[in-house]
């Protein structure tokens, strides 16, 4: 059913389908970080955590990341929004909560910023200063020479730096943002800082909600996953009812 969604460049994108159960038109779209896909495990847990819950959800690799169509040296937050937005046409008559992961929560803040078709809103170690983030990480790289994290399958873009750049932090959209929000970080995280959910979380309208897990680390390994999974699966529920 949702098999041949394609982006504004008709790059076909990777999903994958969890039916609920019923009939009702409540969905939640999964979206992945940086170097990842739709595949990751704790992304896959999450999705059938939630079909054993009743709630549908669709797993969604962007343009260019796993078995997506399109470049990785193409891949930016920019064209990652775009690539949401398909995927929200395609759901039309759908109410939707996006959950993003890392710089698929950045994706997020940006869409729900402007769209209204996000009616609930996830961010799991969301990425929230972009610059400072591509800095970090990959200051020592050369764009267009370099890798992200010495892998070379993931080749270190200019027009990744330069998006990144640009973008700066989504920090100040989240006045923007009027939907209900969960933030759930691991405390150990070292590849997207717990400041970044802080820092947002401070400036985000109420109704809020901003969940430590103790220990935990950027991809909730370990015990992590079925903290983050319990948090995210119950948030949902709640609010679809």
């Amino acid at each position: 059913m949702f098999d041949k969604i394609r982006n504004v460049q008709g790059e076909r994108l990777d999903t994958a389908y969890h039916a609920g159960r019923g009939d009702k038109k409540q969905i939640v779209v999964i979206g992945h970080g940086v170097t990842g896909n739709k595949d990751r495990a704790f992304l896959v847990s999450l999705a059938e955590s939630l079909a054993d819950a009743g709630i549908a959800s669709l797993r969604v690799s962007f343009s260019g990341n796993g078995d997506s169509e399109g470049m990785f040296s193409e891949s930016t937050i920019s064209k990652e929004v775009e690539d949401l937005g398909a995927v929200l046409d395609a759901l039309n008559g759908y109410t939707i909560c996006y959950v993003g992961h890392s710089m698929g929560g950045a994706v997020g803040v940006l869409r729900a910023s402007e769209d209204g078709r996000i009616r609930y809103l996830v961010s799991l170690a969301g990425m929230v200063h972009t610059q400072a983030f591509a800095e970090r990480e990959f200051g020592e790289e050369t764009p267009n020479d370099g890798c992200m994290w010495e892998n070379p399958d993931c080749p270190l873009s200019q027009v990744f730096v330069d998006d990144m750049a640009k973008i700066g932090s989504v920090v100040d959209l989240a006045g923007q943002i009027r939907v209900p929000w969960l933030l759930v970080h691991g405390t150990e995280d070292d590849v997207v800082p717990m400041q970044d959910s802080l820092d947002i979380y401070e400036k985000a309208n109420a109704p809020k909600e901003l969940v430590e897990i103790k220990g935990s680390d950027h991809v909730f390994n370990g015990a992590g996953t079925l903290e983050m999974v319990k948090q995210a699966v119950g948030w949902v529920s709640a609010h679809f009812g």
